[in-house]
This record gives structure tokens, sequence and C-alpha cells, in this order.
């Protein structure tokens, strides 16, 4: 017997070129009912207008289009939705290192989870940057008088508790924009989650992020990496180049059309130039351009490699920063659409020397084919991320003590009305 959560969990990721949005429900087997299976019932994607660089550059065409995918996605699963899990992404978010200190506040020195909390809240009242909010205080390790590496203090004995934490910060107006964009489209806020975490929670295993790996959501405008050790995040960013940055390069390259330059790189193009036959030929024409213009293949792929080569050293560099370069055991997992480029796996095991695997959703019932599309992990991974925090306010699983600590920031919280009242 199996019964649903009448509930839904929707994700919605407003990218620089697509709104994309996914809604799942918590399925519920009778022999199993502490660990329900995630049912996406469907997914959705409109193109993005306002946006640039994962930042908004007009609110009205955001609302119309998140409009759009909320209209196309209650069509598909025949139900209304209400409240979203909102990926944030862009060249805004920030992260920087924080330390908490407290003393363990129980007469006989044993470590409650509200010592827990309190270690948390004192490494989140950090000095932000002027305009900066936090998003979240995620917990690298917890030292209980000066033992060290310690990934849960909870019952411990000890005076002195510390935490070493990573925090994610946005921009207070980029922030802001967003959520009045999607209140003025008539949904609710659940959270705010950064994109690649909750890409983390649908494409990794625990075992990963226990052997070390990296995560990489390939966009159209940015490249989003997170970096996990032993269960936790160790570094993250956002990096200003994307998808998009390698059809501008075959425009320019070959002097055509930017639509046939996005055509040419979808059917023909590879990362890696040394498979491409040098005899291989493509006629244009075939691909939307004025007249017939014949190219070779292995140039196109070369155009490619060259700036697939510079994201992947990018990629290494952040990794050199955390001394991880080439030494990731799980090594490196690529999500995103820009991940669909034929030879990219061949291409990432070259410049990083590392592993490398196309990152698909793990553990999901769904009857759409969209489940197994690179593009959307993102969005389903924000439906995993509103499931666990929904199950009796359990945190997700290998990404540390982040419950009760993953909320939105304060003034957000506050304009939320102010904009309800701007409302008609």
């Amino acid at each position: 017997m199996v019964k649903a959560k009448n509930n839904l969990i929707a994700g919605l990721d407003i990218g620089s070129s697509t709104v994309r949005m996914a809604v799942g429900q918590l399925v519920y087997n009778s022999h199993d009912d502490l660990q329900p299976d995630i049912q996406i019932l469907g997914a959705a994607e409109v193109s993005a207008e306002g946006m640039y660089k994962g930042t908004i550059s007009s609110i009205e065409d955001v609302v119309s289009s998140v409009s759009l995918c909320l209209e196309k996605m209650e069509r598909t699963i025949g139900m209304p939705i209400d409240t979203v899990w909102v990926g944030v992404s862009g060249l805004h978010i920030m992260s920087q290192n924080s330390k908490g200190v407290v003393a363990a506040s129980k007469a006989d020195n044993e470590i409650s989870e509200a010592d827990v909390q309190r270690a948390l809240e004192a490494a989140r009242s950090i000095s932000t940057p002027l305009n900066y909010e936090v998003l979240h205080v995620l917990p690298k390790r917890f030292s209980v008088d000066g033992q060290t590496s310690i990934k849960d203090p909870v019952g411990m004995t000890g005076i002195r508790l510390e935490v070493d934490a990573q925090i994610i910060l946005g921009a207070s107006a980029q922030i802001k924009n967003l959520t009045k964009a999607i209140y003025r489209s008539g949904l609710e806020i659940e959270d705010l989650v950064l994109s690649v975490l909750a890409t983390s929670e649908a494409a990794l295993t625990n075992r990963q992020k226990d052997l070390g790996v990296a995560i990489v959501d390939f966009g159209s405008s940015t490249t989003s990496l997170a970096v996990y050790e032993e269960g936790e995040i160790l570094h993250s960013i956002i990096l200003p180049i994307g998808s998009e940055h390698i059809t501008n390069d075959i425009a320019i390259g070959l002097r055509i059309p930017i639509e046939v330059a996005e055509r040419v790189k979808i059917e023909y193009g590879d990362c890696f130039s040394n498979t491409v036959s040098k005899k291989e030929e493509i006629d244009l024409y075939e691909l939307g351009n004025g007249e017939h213009e014949i190219i070779k293949r292995k140039y196109l792929s070369e155009i490619i490699e060259a700036r697939v080569e510079e994201i992947m050293q990018k990629v290494d560099t952040e990794l050199r920063k955390v001394q991880r370069s080439g030494m990731l055991p799980a090594g490196v997992v690529f999500t995103g659409g820009g991940a669909k480029l034929s030879g990219l796996i061949e291409a990432a095991k070259k410049f990083l020397r590392l592993p490398a695997t196309l990152g698909y959703p793990l553990n999901f019932i769904s009857a759409t084919d969209k489940i197994n599309d690179l593009s959307f992990v993102n969005v389903v991974g924000l439906v995993k991320w509103g499931s666990m925090m929904s199950q009796s306010g359990q945190k997700p699983k290998g990404a540390g003590m982040l419950s009760g600590i993953k909320k939105m920031s304060g003034s957000a919280v506050a304009v939320k009305d102010w904009f309800k009242a701007l409302l008609p």
C-alpha cells in the first residue's frame, strides 16, 4: 500500500536563459514510513526574460516568465501551486569562512542541540559586507575543548564548543528583486536556497561527499562549483563563464548568426577535438544559415575545446585554493544544460586530472523524461531539499547541521508583507 501526501513541493529556478520548475510529493510506502520516496509529478521550462548573468535586469519581464512557467506547470499536473523553494545563484553570491565559539549551557557540560545552534548563530553574526545578507550558515567541522574534526557534537561533554563554518552571502538588492518578482507572480516563497547546494542534494551520494567530490553546474552564463569532503562543504563559488560563451565563440569564429551557432554547437559540437575526423564536414545551410557554407567539424571542435579548457582551468584554480586539485577520489560531477555537450567528460578528465561523470538526479520516482535531463537537476534538487525540510524538520543528509539555520534572511522576510501590500 502506498499513500501520498497531498501537499506539493515545488522548486523554482530562474536562470540566465531559462526559468524552470519541478513539482513533487512524498510517497510513503507502508513498509517504510520513515524513508518516503520523492515522486516528481512534472517539470516545465520557459525562456527567461529580464535576466542577465543570473541577476534581474527587469522585474516585469521576470514576473511574466515566472507566471508563464507556473501556468504551464499547473496545466501539466492539474493542480494549483501556491509555494515554491527558490534557487538563488548569480555573480552577486559570495562566501566567506567564519568561526563561532560558545560555552556549554548545561550544568553537567553536556552539549545540546541548543548549544550547537548558538555556536552557529555566533558564526553567523560576522561583519557582513555592506548591503549583503546571510543566506546559509554551513558548518564544516566542530571542536569540543580542543578536540577537532567532530561532525556532530550533540551529547558530548565539554565546556567550549567551536564551529568552523562557511557563510553564503547574497546581495540584498538582488534578493529583494528576486522575492518581489516571485511574489508578484502569485507565489509564496518557502525558502531561498543556494542553487548548487540543491543540485548537490539531487546528484551526489553521501559516499561521494565523504570521499571528496566537486559538483559543477554548467549554466548558460555562469558556472557554479561546490567542493565536498567528509560529508561537509569545503568551498563554493560561482564563475562568470558558461555555455553561452562557447556559442559566442562559434558565432565569431565561423562568422555566423548566433542562432545558427547554437544549433551547430548542440548538434555537432564536441569538447574533445582529438576524436573528430579531419574529413568530416558540416553544411551550415541545413542548420538555418542563409547560404550554403561548408565548415570542418574539427575546426568547430577546436573552438569549443579552447573555451572548455579555459572553464576547466578556472575550476582547477578553485580546487587549488582548497588544495584539492587532482585530489578528489570521487572526482567531478557535471550537471546543467551546458554539460550536455559531447566530449565534456573526456575533456574534464584531461584538464582536471580527475574522474568525471554526468550527474543525474538520484533516487526519484517519475513518469516524466525530464527527470533525466541535466538541465532539470537543479529544480529537482530544490524539490528534494524542500521534502527534507518538510519531514519533521529533518536536515538534508550529508549537508551538515543545517536544521534550523537555513532560513530566509531577516530583511527578506520583513519586505514580504510590504510586497504583498503592493499587490492589487
